[in-house]
Order: structure tokens, then C-alpha cells, then sequence
């Protein structure tokens, strides 16, 4: 079982306050506004001064253009793709949907992972600014657009890679060039680290951050993200459901989505999130947080039940990596866990375990597991059962 070292009171404290120290974030006055025109809560992202709805769409799984239209005209205006997603054919999508709308009338966020980054998040030789140019001119392309409102760094979790010279001289070479208004990068580990050292610099627009109730040292989360965002940085918030839809692979625990995406919310550092749609059903549910994002009593308590549970979630730690005898990428794997079991998504898991390469059976020369996993997953099982998705064909994952 996952252990926390606090109480109900506490966690709920550190749940709903934001670094300045206030216990519970009451009405609108300090912690959100509404559009005057629709029902929805606004807050301004960071110094690029754009009043944004709370919730915004995460598009990488999603493959409906009448789901993210829908979402369009009822508010939601910030979209998050990437490069990679889907091969590709996420950010077409995108392309092929807004390609008549008013430009002015949507935003479009896209990320491009840097060539030849480590397990330990360094740049490499391979790291260059040309690859990364190359990359993202196919994004454009893709998405039928000149520019983008926001370009993101994908993945980094290292300062070295944050502050890498040929990443930096191409980010803002495309913002100067104008084929970007806004220039970031997202992380999924070490994010207070990378955070912090954001915030000591007067390069970076937005993070896209891993922020979700699992969270095990959520307090230095917080104090990172409050000192990025007291700089001017926009804070947006992914991973917000921690793992996807359900607690278990057996689908027997539904995560109370509404309650984990207010929990995020709540931090008032955080001026929106990006929880991935790929139903009506989601749309609507996120929809009436976007209009409400007050966490009832009800909410609180299925929160305080939820953290009990083991979960689906890798916290991406990267502590397990040293004690790995055969030096497996064991939060890759786990992430290929939740993609298929969290998100019943085993495109994404068979893609992610087709390009780590680690086969059918990783552990077959390890006769016991000394991985020390934080969250206390069950590492030799959870692999031992993704890892019989390598053998099925290709033609039959969907």
C-alpha cells in the first residue's frame, strides 16, 4: 500500500492551498474569475497575459474532431498536442479541424522531443538544434498553420537539457521568427527541480507540469511552482488524474475525476489543466468543473480514499533505476502499464514498449527483484504482464 505520512487535515491542507499558506481557497475572489460571457472560470497564464479557461483539452488520445469541436464551442480554447502523438496524425487532426476557424478564436500548444536524450535526461551529440527544427516544420505543417501559441521542449527533467544551447538557440529563433508566440517545455520527473530552475531564468514562457494528488513530497511541488509561477511563468497542470480513469487494472476503483482535476485547481499557482478527452461523457465532466471547481465535502473525502490506493501511477522518481540488477527502463515500463491499463489505450503501450526494446520477458535473467519501488508497485509483475503485449501483432492492437 501506498504510505502517506499525514493525516486527513493535513492532506487536505497541502491539497488545497498553494505555497503562500492558505488552508482552503474559499469563492472567486482569489482564486478565479469568470468570462463575462459564459460560464466558465478564467485565470491569466503567467506573463503571457492570455485569459484562459481552467480546463483546456489534452488531445494526445483523443482522435474525434467532432469531441474536440464540441469542446471548442463551449469554451475550452486551449488544445495540447505533440509532435509524436499518434504518429503524427493527432496534430493533422487538429490541422484538418481548425484550418477554416478564426485563428484568433483557439489556441494550440505542441511539443517536440529533442533527439538523443538519456534515460538520465542529458543531452547527448544528437541533441541538436537542426533535429528539432525539422520536427517541428512537420508539426506546422501537419497542423496547416504558420505559428503555433505555444512550443514546448518535450520531456525534460534534467536543467542540463533545460539550459542545452542548441534547444535554447532554436526555441527562441522560432520565437523571434514568429512561427511561435510562446516558448516552454514539459516535464514528467524531477518536475520541482526543473522547476526552480525555470524560474532563475527569463527564457521560459510556460511549463507543462506533472501535477496530480499522488504526488508524494507535494510540498516542494508546490514551492516550486508558486516561485515559477510568482516569475511570470504559466503553469499548466497534466497528469492531473494520476494514471487515468481507474485504481486498478481490473477497472473495480474509478478515480473520482472530478474531485482529482479540483484538487489540482485548487492551487491557485496553476492557471490550467490539460485532463485528456476522448468521450463525450469525459467532455461533460469537464465542462461542469470548468464551471464549478469548488471540491465539495463528498469530493474530499473519495480524494482521502484514493490516496490509500496503490494506484496505477508511477510517480517517475527514477529511484528504481539504481537498484535494477539488469538496468531496465522501469518507469517506462510502468508508463506503458498505465497507458494500457489506465487509459485502455494498448496502442500507446505497445508503440512505448516497441521503441524501449526490452522484449517479452525483461526479468528472465534476474532471479529476484531488488527494485525499491516508492509507490510499492509489484515491478516484476507489472512488467512480466505489459510485456506480453510485445508478442501481439500489430494488426490486432487498437
Amino acid at each position: 500500500m501506498l504510505k502517506f505520512n499525514y493525516d486527513r487535515r493535513r492532506f487536505l491542507k497541502i491539497g488545497t492551498a498553494g505555497a503562500a499558506g492558505a488552508i482552503v481557497f474559499k469563492g472567486s475572489g482569489s482564486s478565479f474569475s469568470f468570462s463575462q460571457d459564459k460560464n466558465i472560470v478564467t485565470r491569466v497564464l503567467g506573463r503571457t497575459n492570455i485569459k484562459i479557461p481552467v480546463v483546456s483539452f489534452g488531445v494526445m488520445r483523443a482522435d474525434s474532431p467532432a469531441l474536440c469541436r464540441a469542446a471548442w464551442e463551449n469554451g475550452i480554447i486551449l488544445f495540447d498536442t505533440a509532435n509524436g502523438y499518434q504518429n503524427g496524425n493527432n496534430e493533422s487532426m487538429l490541422g484538418n479541424l481548425f484550418k477554416d476557424m478564426p485563428r484568433n478564436s483557439f489556441l494550440i500548444e505542441t511539443k517536440v522531443k529533442p533527439a538523443g536524450v538519456g534515460q538520465d535526461g542529458l543531452p547527448t551529440s544528437h541533441t541538436t538544434a537542426d533535429d528539432f527544427l525539422s520536427k517541428f516544420s512537420t508539426s506546422l505543417s501537419r497542423l496547416k498553420m504558420d505559428y503555433v501559441d505555444f512550443l514546448l521542449i518535450h520531456d525534460v527533467s534534467t536543467p542540463e537539457l533545460m539550459n542545452h544551447k542548441p534547444l535554447i538557440s532554436a526555441v527562441t529563433r522560432l520565437k523571434k521568427e514568429k512561427k511561435t508566440r510562446f516558448i516552454g517545455f514539459s516535464t514528467h520527473n524531477n518536475m520541482a527541480g526543473v522547476l526552480n530552475a525555470a524560474a532563475e531564468s527569463d527564457i521560459w514562457d510556460v511549463v507543462l507540469t506533472s501535477y496530480n494528488f499522488r504526488l508524494p513530497d507535494i510540498e516542494a511541488m508546490n514551492q516550486a511552482i508558486h516561485k515559477a509561477a510568482f516569475r511570470g511563468i504559466g503553469i499548466i497542470a497534466m497528469k492531473t488524474l494520476a494514471g487515468g480513469g481507474f485504481l486498478d487494472k481490473e477497472k473495480t476503483k474509478p478515480v473520482n475525476t472530478a474531485a482529482a482535476l479540483k484538487w489540482v485547481l485548487s492551487n491557485p499557482d496553476v492557471h490550467t489543466t490539460i485532463p485528456g478527452m476522448t468521450t463525450f461523457d469525459h467532455l461533460t465532466a469537464n465542462l461542469k468543473v470548468l464551471a464549478d471547481p469548488e471540491m465539495n465535502e463528498s469530493e474530499k473525502r473519495d480524494l482521502i480514499s484514493m490516496a490509500s490506493e496503490p494506484g496505477m501511477y508511477c510517480i517517475g522518481c527514477n529511484k528504481c533505476l539504481d537498484t535494477c540488477k539488469l538496468k531496465l527502463p522501469v518507469p517506462d515500463l510502468m508508463r506503458a502499464y498505465m497507458y494500457a491499463y489506465g487509459y485502455s489505450n494498448c496502442q500507446m503501450a505497445y508503440e512505448l514498449l516497441g521503441s524501449l526494446g526490452t522484449g517479452t520477458s525483461p526479468c528472465i535473467n534476474c532471479n529476484m527483484c531488488t527494485v525499491e519501488c516508492t509507490s510499492n508497485f509489484n515491478v516484476r509483475e507489472k512488467i512480466a504482464d505489459i510485456s506480453r503485449l510485445v508478442n501481439v501483432p500489430s494488426g490486432f492492437i487498437s
